[in-house]
């Protein structure tokens, strides 16, 4: 008789703990909210799927025990807590009746970051959070674009870059910076090596291969000058916008009325900048680099939209955070002023008290794409040379969560529950 009471013990136990479950919460209770993204993608690579609770405690995550996940959470200072079966469904039930939703999350994206071999003189954000987050990655450029590089990845990021083939505009205080010598031979070699006449052919075809891994289902996150100068260059498809500093050649005549706005994916209408001696590419910028309006990052803030989370789970899945207002920051492009923007573009973050735009998103095709204004969401004024950010010391940056939302969205399903 005592055997048998061990025994139904035993399964009482069992069949407890196959019903509980852990929640890694993303709201003020979190610790570390960049690493909790971690926590998940790790879940995700070992075949084990996660709920991600859209708007329930600041975007939380959950998923069955099993007993590496609470190990790895206290090693990596994230918070959890247990839930038992009648707590979960007292969070599903809150989660149906509130602007609220389940996504399930099923496998690991696998995640690119189109960036240079050599060392540039200055970070990129989403390499600093990747890193910090313990999310792997791979790193491609030029070549491995043109050979196939794209066909296996679910998320590619475009570090800081210039696809106009001007070098940043960095001419006027850089262009006798060895740095700035440096990778103007680098890149003409390269474009030289690859049969194209010029960088700018070269970063325009690249533009196109991009696109065309977006079409076929990729999705594509860009920040800071990545975002302008990559519509830019699709739009000057078969045109030279590059003045003869950069490659020798003139600029198409009357080039402006040649820009093809229908090969974008963001902007429109803009007016680009060809002066090689003015630190801007076009108007789509706001505030523009060679005239910043600084209000100090005491005053300079923006606010992310509320969206539905059972009918736009998309936007509602990228702007997931703790607050609804973050600080802002600048960068090459530290915004986007809001009527280039084309009609169909959803806005999810902008300053209430301008046309800035800070945060959009779009598709095309299969796939998907999202630019971030600004260099980095922790440090406001990010100067070439300057040294990275520590986000140990940024642990719970909303800036920096709304990149790390992105790196989970191809790994997203809309989960059917029974009611």
């Amino acid at each position: 008789m005592k055997r048998t009471k061990i025994i139904f013990l035993l399964i009482f136990i069992i069949q407890f703990s196959l019903c509980q479950k852990i929640l890694i919460p993303m709201d003020f209770s979190q610790k570390d909210h960049l690493k909790a993204y971690g926590i998940a993608f790790d879940i995700l690579t070992k075949n084990i799927n996660v709920e991600w609770l859209l708007n329930y405690r600041g975007g939380s995550f959950m998923v069955d025990e099993y007993p590496f996940i609470p190990q790895e959470c206290r090693i990596r200072g994230v918070s959890f807590e247990r839930v038992h079966e009648g707590d979960v469904l007292s969070i599903y039930g809150t989660i149906d009746q509130n602007n609220m939703e389940v996504i399930l999350l099923e496998k690991a994206p696998k995640i690119a970051i189109y960036t240079p071999p050599n060392k540039q003189p200055w970070d990129d954000a989403v390499t600093l959070a990747l890193t910090y987050a313990e999310v792997p990655y791979e790193s491609l450029w030029d070549e491995e674009v043109f050979i196939g590089g794209l066909d296996n990845i679910d998320w590619l990021h475009l570090h800081h870059e210039d696809f106009t083939g001007q070098y940043g505009k960095f001419y006027r205080n850089y262009h006798r910076a060895p740095w700035y010598i440096q990778q103007n031979k680098q890149f003409k070699a390269l474009a030289s090596s690859l049969g194209f006449i010029s960088v700018h052919e070269e970063k325009k075809a690249v533009v196109r291969s991009i696109k065309n891994y977006v079409g076929q289902g990729g999705f594509l996150f860009a920040m800071c000058s990545a975002t302008d100068s990559y519509d830019i260059a699709l739009a000057e498809e078969g045109l030279d916008g590059a003045h003869s500093v950069f490659d020798g050649t003139p600029i198409t005549p009357k080039i402006q009325q040649k820009l093809d706005y229908s090969k974008t994916f963001a902007f429109t209408d803009f007016s680009i900048i060809t002066d090689p001696m003015i630190y801007e590419y076009s108007d789509i910028d706001y505030p523009p680099s060679n005239k910043p309006v600084t209000r100090g990052a005491e005053a300079d803030y923006f606010s992310l939209f509320e969206f539905s989370a059972k009918y736009d789970p998309v936007p509602a899945m990228l702007t997931q955070n703790h607050v609804g207002v973050v600080k802002g920051f600048m960068g090459q492009t530290t915004g986007f002023l809001k009527d280039k923007i084309k009609k169909h573009i959803i806005i999810m973050g902008e300053d209430p008290a301008s046309d800035q735009v800070k945060y959009l998103h779009g598709s095309f095709g299969k796939g998907a794409f999202a630019f971030l204004a600004g260099h980095d969401p922790e440090d406001y004024q990010h100067f070439v040379g300057d040294p990275p950010t520590d986000l140990s010391l940024h642990r719970n940056s909303p800036g920096y969560r709304l990149i790390l939302n992105n790196i989970l969205f191809p790994a997203a399903k809309k989960k059917e529950r029974k009611t």
